[in-house]
């Protein structure tokens, strides 16, 4: 169930931890430049002001950022703590890369030997 919005999280986690919006783009700007999202000041103060809220990319980076959970800032009310690592958002991203095979539950290793064999089957082709 909600019980805040958006808005009103980060209001919250700017209060508790001191953070100004400007604390904050400087949080997600690795994440923004690593998951090619561009996130700026503008967004952040239409966020702030409840005119609108972040988009499921800018949602993420956010919580990435501020290091809490995406249900959370969204205002459910659930646990501040971030339950996902970035690992594991990595794989979300990496997924949705390999064409519909799913990858979920894969470890890196796992991952990289599938990148192998498709190198390799690549190669044997062009031959």
């Amino acid at each position: 169930m909600k019980k805040a919005n958006t808005k009103t999280r980060l209001e919250e986690i700017m209060q508790l931890r001191n953070l100004k919006q400007v604390d904050i783009l400087k949080l997600a700007e690795p994440y923004c430049q690593k998951y090619d999202v561009k996130l700026n000041k503008s967004d952040l103060s239409q966020y702030l002001a409840g005119k609108t809220s972040p988009n499921q990319d800018k949602l993420v980076i956010l919580a990435m950022a501020l290091n809490v959970s995406e249900a959370w800032l969204m205002g459910y009310d659930v646990s501040m703590n971030r339950e996902i690592n970035d690992n594991d958002t990595l794989k979300d991203v990496r997924m949705a890369s390999y064409n519909g095979v799913d990858v979920n539950g894969l470890s890196d290793k796992e991952i990289e030997e599938i990148k192998q064999f498709v190198e390799f089957v690549r190669n044997k082709n062009k031959k």
